[in-house]
C-alpha cells in the first residue's frame, strides 16, 4: 500500500454534492439509504451549533448496537474533530434514532475493520481507499495497512 495524497475535505460544489443526502433525512426519506449510511448530528467544537453529516457505516454490531465510521478525509474532517471535542451525539439510521457516544479506535482495530470491509465489498473497498488517497493492490495485507492510517470511530448507544 502506498499513500498517494490524502484528499482535503470537500469544498464548493463537491461539498454540496456530499451534503445532499442530509436533505433526504430532513424530508423523512433517510430510510431510502438503508443501513449503509447514517445521519450524524453533532455539536460544532468552536460554535456550539448543531451540525449534520451523512456517513457510510463500515460496520454495525447488532449485539452491542454500535456503528463504526471511517474518517475518509482524515482527522481534518470537521465531524471527526467535533466528536473529539464533544463525543456525545445523535444518529439516525433508516427510521431509527439513537443518542450515542463516540469511541475513537486504535490503528490495529482500524486495520481489522478495513480488511473485513474490503473482504465483504472488494470492488467498493478498492474505490473507497483510492478516494481516501491510498493505492492498494487488493490484498488483505494492503487493506490492513490502509486501515492503520484511517481514523475509525465507533458510536455506541447511550443508556
Amino acid at each position: 500500500m502506498k499513500v498517494t495524497q490524502r484528499p482535503d475535505p470537500p469544498t464548493g460544489i463537491r461539498r454540496t454534492f456530499f451534503r445532499a443526502p442530509i436533505y433526504l433525512y430532513r424530508v423523512h426519506l433517510g430510510f431510502l439509504l438503508g443501513g449503509r449510511f447514517l445521519l450524524l448530528e453533532h455539536v460544532g467544537r468552536k460554535t456550539g451549533v448543531r451540525r449534520q453529516v451523512v456517513l457510510e457505516v463500515v460496520n454495525h454490531d447488532a449485539v452491542g448496537d454500535g456503528y463504526v465510521l471511517a474518517a475518509g478525509f482524515g482527522p481534518k474532517s470537521d465531524w471527526y474533530r467535533n466528536l473529539r471535542a464533544q463525543p456525545s451525539a445523535k444518529i439516525q439510521v433508516g427510521l431509527r434514532r439513537l443518542s450515542v457516544t463516540a469511541e475513537f479506535l486504535d490503528s490495529e482495530t482500524g486495520a481489522d475493520f478495513m480488511a473485513n470491509y474490503a473482504a465483504e465489498h472488494p470492488k467498493l473497498g478498492l474505490r473507497i481507499t483510492k478516494g481516501m488517497g491510498f493505492d492498494v493492490d487488493g490484498s488483505a495485507a494492503d487493506f490492513r495497512a490502509a486501515g492503520r492510517e484511517i481514523r475509525f470511530v465507533r458510536l455506541r448507544p447511550r443508556a
